[in-house]
């Protein structure tokens, strides 16, 4: 039941077409414009991930009911914000600060405990939470306005942490103000998607950032998707097949070059 409502949230918003506050970190230019301009374009949710989203948002409401057992103030639950025209909705405010809520891996985790997060912020967390902050700076919940919090969750152990950070707000602001501009062009301009190496047979593919992208195959028409034992792995050109299960960017197995 939670999953389908999740994959209908998520393709909801891909037919929407509209800038967020949570869609503010680093993001190809070319990805961005079909994102607004053919939404309908974006590679639907597999049905794996709607598991993996249910499961975070539930970490986040457990997170969230277990503040508030602990006596501390909890409000302001996805209050709609608007910074420069842009809108977002945010976790809550806990103890007048601004608080959202990420489950992570006991990897990723450590990066929030060690407080280095901010060094390897590759879906743009902050850049979420600067947006959070300065849109509710107006707001008497808040009464701290200039640092918000990531309160991160280890999905995998249980443990929890409070990770610290100070309002960016020119950063935030000329980011809306660069993305506004990428959408109001005519056409989509050059990707950006970072690319590495994938062994040494000369393949090259997509960087882990690029891969999560649902318009990556608007940024790369010819991409190829192989199925590693812990994954898929996008590939921009190929020098030598790997010896793994091809499909195509419906799932559909390809043999040979044709649809199985």
């Amino acid at each position: 039941m939670i999953d389908t409502l999740i994959k209908d949230i998520y393709n909801e918003e891909q037919k929407t077409g509209s800038l967020r506050l949570s869609q503010m970190g680093p993001r190809c230019p070319r990805a961005l414009w079909y994102s607004i301009h053919s939404p309908g374009e974006a590679e639907p949710l597999p049905p794996y991930a709607t598991i993996k989203y249910s499961y975070g948002h539930i970490i986040e409401a457990l997170a969230i009911a277990l503040a508030k057992a602990a006596g501390h103030s909890v409000t302001g639950e996805q209050d709609e914000l608007t910074v420069d025209g842009i809108v977002g909705h945010r976790d809550c405010v806990i103890d007048g600060c601004i608080v959202d809520v990420k489950s992570t891996t006991s990897r990723g985790f450590i990066r929030f405990k060690d407080k280095s997060f901010a060094k390897d912020d590759s879906f743009g967390y902050l850049d979420q939470l600067d947006g959070y902050i300065l849109g509710s700076s107006g707001d008497p919940l808040v009464t701290n306005k200039s640092t918000g919090y990531i309160l991160a969750v280890d999905k995998q152990l249980g443990h929890m942490c409070l990770y610290e950070h100070s309002l960016r707000e020119d950063s935030i602001r000329e980011r809306i103000a660069t993305y506004k501009g990428i959408v109001t062009l005519d056409e989509p301009p050059r990707c950006t998607c970072e690319t590495v190496p994938q062994g040494k047979s000369g393949n090259v593919a997509l960087g882990i950032r690029a891969s999560y992208s649902p318009f990556k195959y608007s940024c790369w028409p010819r991409l190829r998707t192989f199925i590693y034992a812990d994954g898929p792995v996008y590939l921009t050109q190929v020098v030598r097949k790997p010896d793994v299960m091809e499909v195509d960017k419906d799932g559909k197995i390809v043999y040979n070059g044709y649809l199985v």
